[in-house]
Parts: C-alpha cells; sequence; structure tokens
C-alpha cells in the first residue's frame, strides 16, 4: 500500500478565507489590495480579486463566445497574503470568539467581524 503524500505546499488550516480582504506582502503585485475570491488548501494558493493576472488563449465555445486572448486571476500562494482590517487600512491577524454556541472570526484589532458585510 502506497502512502497519500501531501502536496509541496499543502496548508491544513489557511489564515485567510473566501471574501476576507487581503493585501498581497510579496513578488510582482506588491501592495495591492482585494477579496478574496477562492483558497484551495490543498495547494496552499488562493485566487484574489484584481491580482496575479495571467493570459489564457481560449478557442469559441458556448460559455465564452467569440474566444481569443482571455485575461484572468491567477493563483498566488498564501505566504504571499496579509489580512487586512475590515476598513481595509491595516494589516491584523483573526480570532476566534465564541458567543454562545456560535463560533466566529474576528479582527485581532477591532473585534469587527471579519468576511463580507
Amino acid at each position: 500500500m502506497h502512502k497519500k503524500e501531501k502536496a509541496k505546499r499543502a496548508v491544513e488550516k489557511p489564515h485567510v478565507k473566501k471574501d476576507d480582504m487581503v493585501v498581497v506582502l510579496s513578488g510582482e503585485d506588491k501592495g495591492k489590495k482585494g477579496r478574496v475570491l477562492s483558497v484551495i488548501a490543498e495547494k496552499g494558493q488562493a485566487y484574489v480579486e484584481g491580482v496575479n493576472f495571467i493570459k489564457r488563449h481560449t478557442r469559441p465555445n458556448r460559455n465564452v463566445g467569440k474566444g481569443g486572448i482571455i485575461e484572468k486571476e491567477g493563483p498566488i500562494a498564501i505566504s504571499n497574503l496579509g489580512l487586512l482590517t475590515p476598513d481595509g487600512k491595516e494589516l491584523t491577524h483573526a480570532k476566534f470568539v465564541k458567543q454562545g454556541e456560535e463560533k466566529n472570526r474576528v479582527c485581532a484589532k477591532t473585534n469587527e467581524p471579519l468576511g463580507r458585510k
């Protein structure tokens, strides 16, 4: 029997989640801010709105239409992302606060809930 191996950059518990506001800490897009579109923990990557654009040459089909060169967001390493406060002005961390039976993610600096409003 073969042992199941993890991907090289797999993240057990990513510090960012969908709809969080983040800033890119390093790389070509350093300093850009955006909302997380999706997170792939198995690969240690996330897709961020308006960051790391890639070009794809596509054939005409029903979904795309005419075809041609399409620009879309590419994946970026989670380690290169920093979580922002809900107002989007400074870096922060997420902490969990238990309110009754619920466990919510909140900003460590402002105690406001994280994610989409």
